[in-house]
């Protein structure tokens, strides 16, 4: 996809550290629109995300767009807490931001999506960087709703890499696998970002300095609220430094970054009670050779990108330009 193309978006997310990235680089990608954002419980609880996702818009001169609170627990059990010595406290690396003006929408976040599916039918895409909780139950009030829906590009799983809570699971599929069942056996567009490329693709302390001295507001905020995300990752990289899970996902919905090994193949999310919850079984068989599409399989896996994401985010942040009043 050509990035000149204007691409209308939804986004669902937790709002932690590298899903306030990813919002960002929606806002400063060219030819991008996001129009309404649902939070859910993950990183954070659903409240909290979408109270940091309404203070990141107002720094960012978009409190126009629409916030809706979403599910707080998953489909089966109950959210855990969030990870506060991953992603701080409040979820964005314990920052104080201005608290916004807006405030929610009185939907719920399945909701807006169906909303705004029937106000761009056949052109809205999802981007979801969070538990899939909320499209599982829009997809149950709905069932038509990927009828309407261009896409979905979702952050999550592992394929040929160990997962990050378990291992075989990442965090997002593992902390509702019963949703991440139902989105992925929908019969829609969809792109699976796993932590195969997520954790290859890192930002550097010099890249997160230039964030933190940016005039920009926002972009500023972020730099300082990464200070925290660094600090953990020195476990996993030995130095400081972070991966970029999320912004890697909007950046492939945004066509920013091309992927060039993204296979359409059968996915399995594993729903048991066993140790292979939260598993995302990808049938990579006969591939390799080079990416083969599966005939019928409708979701690609992406495990190879064109060029790195960092270099790309850093460059659209600080070229940020707050709009003029909306």
């Amino acid at each position: 996809m050509d990035i000149k193309d204007t691409r209308t978006i939804y986004l669902d997310c937790d709002t932690g550290i590298d899903d306030s990235l990813a919002l960002a680089f929606l806002l400063a990608a060219p030819g991008t629109d996001l129009v309404g954002i649902g939070a859910v419980s993950g990183n954070v609880s659903a409240a909290q995300g979408a109270q940091n996702t309404l203070d990141l818009l107002e720094l960012a001169g978009r409190g126009d767009i629409p916030v809706a609170i979403g599910a707080h627990d998953p489909l089966a059990g109950h959210f855990d807490g969030g990870v506060p010595h991953i992603h701080g406290d409040n979820g964005i690396g314990n920052i104080k931001l201005h608290p916004a003006q807006a405030t929610t929408t009185g939907t719920s976040a399945a909701e807006l999506l169906i909303s705004l599916s029937h106000d761009h039918p056949g052109e809205l895409s999802i981007v979801a960087i969070g538990p899939l909780t909320n499209i599982a139950l829009a997809l149950a009030i709905d069932p038509s709703l990927p009828t309407r829906i261009k896409d979905v590009t979702i952050m999550g799983g592992a394929a040929l890499v160990a997962g990050n809570v378990s291992p075989v699971a990442e965090a997002n599929i593992w902390n509702d696998p019963e949703a991440a069942a139902l989105t992925l056996a929908a019969r829609w567009d969809l792109t699976l970002v796993p932590l195969d490329v997520t954790l290859e693709n890192i930002l550097e302390e010099e890249q997160r300095v230039a964030l933190e001295e940016s005039p920009i507001p926002v972009v500023s905020s972020i730099g300082r609220i990464l200070d925290f995300y660094f600090d953990f990752y020195v476990g996993l990289y030995g130095r400081r430094a972070s991966a970029m899970h999320d912004p890697l996902a909007a950046a492939i919905a945004t066509g920013a970054i091309i992927p060039t090994n993204a296979p359409r193949v059968a996915i399995e999310v594993d729903t048991t009670r066993g140790p292979g919850r939260g598993q995302t079984i990808c049938d990579l068989r006969g591939q390799r050779m080079g990416p083969v599409d599966q005939p019928g399989a409708h979701c690609r896996v992406v495990l190879g990108t064109d060029i790195p994401l960092p270099p790309v985010l850093v460059e659209h942040l600080l070229a940020y330009k707050i709009p003029a009043e909306r």
